[in-house]
Order: structure tokens, then C-alpha cells, then sequence
């Protein structure tokens, strides 16, 4: 029972990270609405680095040590804050709904860097797989008509393809971190490295312009905060130090199940009849994977 209980936790965990990751793209479109990006950024991070405080003398008893901090610097820098950046201006370009597609490039995109940097295999069924994807997201931005929530649908899903290299960059760096450092603590360091990283950016003219936000754009940027940023990612690196990291990537196929509904009823958000034939390009590319993948012997790292 508390064997099967082991192997049970990090699903679940993954699942419900999907379903906030998904929420995330809503709500960070609906927040650039009354705030400048940046903003929203910073108060994400600010607050998710508050959830940590209480947590911090557990960090005096970190093994970090000189090997370990190149590493966690290139996690950081990819994720949060390379990441956001990109993600961001996605946004401001597309629809939450189409860039919640670009996401499930991602387990293609660590399968790759996997390869690359790990030694794992890349066969030319992850090649095309990839491939497929990859135009299904070209043509997801070339079929789209521009609106005034998704003025540049093809630039801001280029913007987002970015967004999940930074990603990829961050799911190696964190799995292979996890093998000695617990990966609650290096969300922690997630979140006060975003608060470094974008907290200068405040001074900006175009920021400092703004006004005032509302209570609930306030509240917003507290539920990325704390229920997204720290809770989400938390799920997250904890399911992926339980099992391989293919696997638990592949759980990135969920994101716009969640955020496709909830783009369409909090945001009016509709996908055209070429749109959803992209879309399943993009999903056959990812699923023309998965199957081989688990047929492959593992070399992937486990925590």
C-alpha cells in the first residue's frame, strides 16, 4: 500500500501542476490587461518568495556546494527568468490558448537537450516527431487572424517556442540538481531569483507609467503568486525527482486541455477550424514519441 502510494504521489502531483500551469496562461493574459508585464512578474515573484520565508533556516542545512552553483545558476536564468521574459511577450502577441499548444513542444524539446547533454538517444522518430510539431506551430500562427487580445499571433507563438527552450534548459538543469539538492528548496531559489531579476526592471519609464492596480489584477498576480509560482512548481519538481524526466515532461501535454476551456470561458477565446487541424499536428508530433521513448532502455537520470 505505501509502495503503490509512492508511485501514485508524483502522478498526482504532475496533474495538478498541469491544471495551474494551464490556469496560468488565462490569468497572466487577463492580468497584462490592467498591468505592465513586468509587474505582474515581479509581484509573482515577490509573493512567491514570501511563501518561502517561513522555510528559510532550512536552507543553512542546503548541500550546496561550489560544483553545484554553475548549475543552478543556468536553471535560474532559464527558468524563471529567460523564461518569463519570452512568455511574457508571447502574450502580448497571441492568445493564452495557442500558447498553451506551443507548450507541449517541451518534452520534444528535452528529449532533444536530453540527447545533447545527457547522452540519451535521438532517433529519427524524435527527429520527425519534432519536426511535425514544430510546423503544426507555424501553421497554428500563420491561420490565425489578428484581434486586439492577439494582435501578432505568429510572432508570440515563436515567442513562446523560445519560452519552452528556456524550459527544456530548466527541466535538465533541475533533474540533474536533484540528485543532491532537494527540489523544494531549489524552487525557493526560483523564486528569489526572479525577484532579483526583475525587480530592477521596475524603474522603467513604461512601467513607472502605469496606473494604479486594481484590487482584483491584485489578486491575480496573488494567486500566480502563490498557488502558480509556488505551489505549481513545487508539485512539479517534486514529481520530477520521483520519476524520469521524459516521463513527467510528457505530463506538459496537459497544459492546454486546461487552459483551451478556460480561455473560452473567462477570456471568449476561440480557435478557428485550421487552428484545431495545427493543433493536432502539434499533438500527432508529440505523440509520434511517446511510445518509442518507453520502448528505449532507460538512461535517464533518477533522483
Amino acid at each position: 500500500m505505501v509502495a503503490a502510494l509512492k508511485n501514485i504521489l508524483p502522478i498526482l502531483a504532475l496533474l495538478v501542476a498541469m491544471a495551474l500551469w494551464g490556469s496560468s496562461f488565462v490569468a497572466m493574459k487577463y492580468s497584462f490587461r490592467e498591468l505592465h508585464p513586468i509587474v505582474v512578474l515581479f509581484g509573482r515573484m515577490a509573493v512567491a518568495t514570501l511563501c518561502f520565508l517561513p522555510f528559510l533556516g532550512s536552507y543553512r542545512r542546503m548541500p550546496l556546494t561550489r560544483a553545484h552553483v554553475p548549475i543552478v545558476v543556468l536553471m535560474c536564468l532559464c527558468e524563471p527568468c529567460l523564461y518569463f521574459v519570452f512568455e511574457a511577450a508571447a502574450l502580448m502577441y497571441t492568445s493564452a490558448s495557442q500558447a498553451s499548444m506551443i507548450s507541449t513542444m517541451l518534452p520534444l524539446l528535452v528529449a532533444l537537450s536530453a540527447g545533447l547533454f545527457l547522452g540519451e538517444r535521438v532517433t529519427p522518430r524524435l527527429m520527425a516527431g519534432f519536426a511535425l510539431a514544430a510546423a503544426g506551430a507555424l501553421w497554428l500562427g500563420y491561420a490565425a487572424s489578428g484581434t486586439e487580445e492577439a494582435p501578432k499571433p505568429l510572432l508570440g507563438n515563436m515567442l513562446e517556442l523560445l519560452a519552452m527552450v528556456c524550459a527544456a534548459g530548466y527541466t535538465i538543469s533541475m533533474k540533474y540538481l536533484t540528485r543532491d539538492l532537494s527540489s523544494f528548496h531549489l524552487t525557493g531559489l526560483q523564486a528569489f531569483s526572479g525577484l532579483l531579476f526583475f525587480a530592477p526592471m521596475l524603474a522603467l519609464p513604461q512601467v513607472r507609467q502605469m496606473p494604479p492596480p486594481t484590487v482584483q489584477s491584485l489578486l491575480v498576480v496573488l494567486y500566480l503568486g502563490v498557488v502558480v509560482s509556488f505551489g505549481a512548481y513545487a508539485l512539479y519538481n517534486y514529481g520530477v525527482s520521483r520519476i524520469p524526466v521524459s516521463r513527467a515532461s510528457a505530463f506538459i501535454n496537459l497544459i492546454p486541455v486546461f487552459s483551451i476551456l478556460l480561455g473560452f470561458v473567462l477570456l471568449d477565446e476561440r480557435l478557428n477550424l485550421q487552428q484545431w487541424f495545427a493543433c493536432a499536428a502539434v499533438l500527432a508530433g508529440v505523440l509520434l514519441t511517446q511510445r518509442e521513448r518507453q520502448k528505449i532502455p532507460a538512461r535517464e537520470l533518477t533522483a
